[in-house]
């Protein structure tokens, strides 16, 4: 009996991506196959996003382009929390589960496609690491799920829960497991990575026969002691961050912390009920880059939300010059069902909203223009993610994929995908940077 084909559509965020990765891995082990096919799959595994309102309509818009390509359709993720939205809008769908409900998928799975195959291990090869999509060269590990904190613009924990810390033992097995397989990146990722181990009160596990606490500094500790470089998202600046510089001035991890500040006037930050209060953040800014000057900060920010008045903004835009941040997003504010935010008082109007979307982007790429400047005639090194026609391109380590800049090796086709090479930046544009290869690590 040949083996049915799985679909897959994955959206969202990196998080929802590594659910995906368990998803198919599962049923790569029960001997089911992949494929990239609408037409060659017998069901199609649809993972949504549900955060804003245009992530809700695009998912919903990939389910119906996979109920039309192949008529057999099973949904996951955010939005699957709202399985009534899912089935007005598609009824005929055959399972809707939320996010994290693996076992829920892969049983729709064996409901819609019974199958049962005996494992050959010779044949049935599943990597100890697991189904990845990402490239070969990197790879993200969620280290927990959900989120303890009460955004007023954010439905996230009513999606995922509150914080549920990964054991620590289980986290470094896999990160262990991917760098024996060749990856030489890994991103660490959850809804609020600096909260590591808070649930569990900082257990202490273990990992390799030594005690090991749940918590973000030994994490990184251990992680970097793997030889691969090391990169954080989604850290709160709690003050216990302030360990993990040093790790990054000694070259443990990348110096490189994403931060999600989302705004800096102390109203609107009180009325986002952020965990966070501007001016000690410059502060801590300054006293970071004291100790690891190459440190690269990434953010994103709203502007827009309500109540935020034209003094609430100018003083971002003050702040966007002292904090000097390297790399920016800034999103306009949306209402997102479910959240408190969307009751408050003074909405922005939208010509405003865009405004003011346009004036701190101008602001930012000035900075971020500035900073890379800093960066001409120095020695860098690039991880190269993909060779073209016209070249390779890589990322030096203050770039996360997808996210951040890139590095152009114009007219250098002697290296390839996962190779760490020793360069000379020779341009620089408000985002990436142009560099001379002189040798591959």
């Amino acid at each position: 009996m040949s083996a049915p084909k799985i679909g897959l559509v994955s959206l969202g965020c990196p998080k929802a991506l590594v659910d995906s990765e368990r998803i198919i891995t599962q049923l790569r082990m029960e001997g089911y196959e992949v494929t990239g096919d609408y037409h060659d799959a017998s069901v199609v595994v649809v993972n949504t996003c549900g955060f804003i309102d245009s992530a809700k309509q695009e998912s919903l818009d990939a389910i119906g382009e996979a109920m039309a390509e192949n008529g057999r359709v099973i949904v996951t993720g955010c939005l699957g929390g709202d399985e009534k939205l899912i089935r007005e809008t598609h009824p005929n769908v055959l399972s809707v589960s939320g996010p994290h409900q693996y076992e829920q998928v892969v049983q729709a799975v064996h409901d819609v496609l019974p199958f049962s195959a005996e494992h050959n291990p010779l044949t049935d090869l599943v990597p100890p690491q697991g189904i990845k999509l990402t490239p070969r060269h990197y790879a993200y590990l969620k280290i927990s799920e959900g989120c303890n904190h009460r955004c007023s613009f954010c439905i996230i924990p009513s999606l995922r829960g509150d914080l549920v810390s990964r054991p620590i033992g289980s986290v470094l097995d896999e990160a262990k497991r991917l760098v024996d397989s060749g990856v030489k990146e890994l991103l660490v990722i959850s809804q609020d990575t600096s909260a590591y181990g808070v649930d569990m009160k900082y257990k202490t596990g273990f990992w390799q026969g030594r005690p090991v606490k749940t918590r973000v500094q030994e994490l990184c500790e251990a992680l970097g002691e793997l030889g691969i470089w090391v990169r954080l998202h989604y850290v709160y600046p709690y003050p216990h961050v302030d360990h993990l510089i040093p790790l990054m001035a000694e070259g443990r991890i990348l110096p490189y912390l994403d931060i999600p500040f989302q705004h800096a006037s102390p109203t609107i930050l009180k009325s986002m009920k952020r965990p966070a209060a501007s001016e000690n953040v410059l502060e801590r800014i300054r006293a970071w880059r004291n100790i690891c000057p190459d440190l690269t900060l990434r953010s994103t920010f709203i502007v827009g939300f309500p109540g935020e008045r034209e003094s609430d903004f100018q003083y971002l835009l003050d702040w966007l010059q002292e904090a000097q941040l390297d790399r920016v997003g800034c999103f306009q504010y949306s209402a997102v069902e479910g959240a408190s935010a969307n009751a408050f008082a003074h909405p922005v109007p939208e010509e405003v909203k865009q405004q003011r979307w346009e004036r701190f982007m101008q602001t930012q790429q000035l900075i971020s223009e500035s900073r890379l400047r800093r960066r001409l005639g120095k020695t860098i090194d690039v991880l190269i993610d993909e060779v073209d026609e016209q070249g390779a391109v890589g990322r030096s380590f203050a770039d996360a994929p997808e996210i951040d800049g890139l590095v152009y090796l114009n007219g250098d086709f002697a290296v390839k995908p996962g190779d760490i090479v020793k360069a000379t930046v020779e341009h620089a544009d408000e985002y990436d940077l142009w560099v001379t290869r002189e040798g591959v690590l």
